[in-house]
């Protein structure tokens, strides 16, 4: 693990096999000095948890076929402040696949909301995710 110009990269990739391929990144942008956990995982790999401090980052590259897909990976995470967990998908196949051409990123800014770039039409927009206590 190394941080490099404001991003952490996890050395973490998930190798199915080399015709597609998608970077996965997860931003804090909560402001006020704040940390947060992040846990992600698929079915095939858990990824360490991580604490990525305000404006740095946490990314990722997963791999897949055309045939058999890239793996859906599923992210929790948790303001260092808070006791309440943010659970969303951060790669979804079936979702994503259009949207996350090549990157997948989302933005966790101070507002409480979830935000995912759109990179077929070059805009954030708003995800759901669920909330558990810890």
């Amino acid at each position: 693990m190394s941080i490099n110009n404001k991003v952490l990269l996890v050395d973490a990739t998930v190798v199915i096999d080399n015709e597609r391929e998608v970077k996965v990144k997860v931003m804090n942008r909560l402001g006020y000095g704040d940390s947060m956990i992040v846990h992600c995982q698929s079915n095939y790999h858990d990824l360490p948890s991580v604490v990525i401090e305000d404006g740095r980052e946490m990314e990722w590259i997963i791999t897949g076929s055309n045939l058999l897909g890239v793996p859906l990976f599923h992210c929790e995470m948790q303001p260092k402040t808070s006791t309440i967990w943010y659970s969303f998908d951060a790669y979804d196949p079936q979702r994503d696949g259009g949207r996350c051409r090549t990157e997948c990123r989302w933005m966790i800014p101070n507002n409480g909301a979830l935000y995912g770039y759109d990179q077929r039409f070059s805009r954030w927009v708003w995800f759901p995710y669920s909330l558990k206590s810890s």
